[in-house]
């Protein structure tokens, strides 16, 4: 379905003025967004068209968009053995951190990556020479 300009610039409005404060769409304004295109007459789909077509413009973060391509990253680590090691991880949070643009604390990332690993199946390795459980120690 087309939208017509008039409610696509009224839709961009309220979705700039959502982002205005930090230029982060987090699952929640993301759900208000688009239900807020629903009332002006617009599909799911396009209102998701139009939001990231906005954010890729102005270089916004969708933390959804984000958190899919760090599932991928993390696949391919565990592709070999379903095994992350801490390096892997790291690396994982890294990207993961720079994506977000600093909007969400170290800590509540972590967390994200540990529930992703366990919600796939996937293990960590701990341990090792020195015994470190840096895995076991990310609190759930």
């Amino acid at each position: 379905m087309a939208v017509s300009e008039p409610v696509k610039k009224q839709f961009i409005e309220y979705i700039m003025l959502q982002v205005f404060d930090d230029q982060y769409i987090d699952r929640q304004e993301e759900k208000k967004i688009l239900a807020e295109g629903i009332k002006q007459g617009m599909s799911v789909d396009d209102g998701l068209a139009i939001m990231r077509q906005i954010a890729a413009e102005k270089g916004w973060v969708i933390e959804r968009e984000v958190e899919e391509r760090i599932k991928e990253i993390l696949q391919q680590f565990a592709l070999n053995d379903g095994v992350i090691d801490k390096k892997e991880f790291e690396d994982a949070l890294a990207l993961f951190k720079s994506s977000c643009k600093g909007k969400v604390p170290e800590p509540e990332l972590k967390k994200r990556l540990k529930k992703i690993i366990l919600e796939r199946g996937w293990k960590a390795k701990e341990g090792g020479l020195f015994g470190s459980k840096w895995f076991s120690s990310i609190p759930e």
